[in-house]
């Protein structure tokens, strides 16, 4: 993440999420994500798909000879739900109105839709911390170990998949392999699994006012 952000030199604060403290106390599981948080610190909405743009992957002509790998995952990123242009309408609609719009949710709205989290989402965020604790203390392997549990445990948590798979691939310092593609590291990748979920379509859940 830091080298995107570093790239893009916003005049914001960034913060970068190391422990992935977000994930497990607002229930993210994709990127992007975002949460609704009104000024006196209630949520009004919680995390949920957030893309604001349309991305020109979607309509670009898939070139002919590409590697097949490459090919099919341009093809799924294609089919990825696309509700950018009504979420920035409600983020929008939001600022105006505050409490009053219709996209601010009840607190009991809130509880409702967000993430429930049984015994193995539990386990799996334990995995997911223990193997953090590996890595930073410089054991890779103790790492790969723990975040292939947490695979196994929540397979619809993309978080922990993505970064696995993305520091599999990529050098230290450099921008993210957006590939992701197959290891030996790990059972999975993001195109097969993808796939296995039914395709790019199943990727985000619709955007839902």
């Amino acid at each position: 993440m830091r080298p995107f952000i570093e790239k893009a030199k916003p005049e914001h604060p960034s913060l970068i999420d190391e422990t992935h403290v977000m994930d497990e106390r607002f229930g993210v599981t994709n990127v992007p994500n975002a949460v609704w948080i009104d000024e006196t610190g209630i949520i009004v909405r919680p995390a949920e798909p957030a893309n604001i743009e349309h991305s020109p992957l979607r309509d670009m002509d898939i070139p002919e000879g590409l590697p097949e790998r490459i090919h099919d995952a341009l093809v799924e990123v294609k089919q990825i739900r696309d509700d950018s242009e009504e979420y920035r309408a409600a983020i929008l609609d939001w600022v105006e109105h505050g409490a009053e719009s219709r996209y601010a949710l009840s607190p009991d709205d809130v509880i409702a839709r967000s993430q429930p989290r049984g015994r193995e989402e539990a386990e799996a965020a334990a995995c997911f911390e223990i193997g953090q604790h590996f890595r930073h203390n410089g054991d890779e392997d103790g790492a790969v170990r723990w975040w292939r549990e947490a695979h196994r445990l929540d397979p619809n948590n993309w978080t922990y998949k993505r970064q696995a798979w993305s520091l599999a691939h990529t050098a230290p310092g450099k921008l993210s392999d957006m590939m992701q593609g197959p290891t030996d590291l790990y059972e999975g990748n993001w195109l097969d699994d993808v796939k296995a979920s039914g395709g790019g379509a199943n990727y985000y859940p619709a955007f839902t006012p």
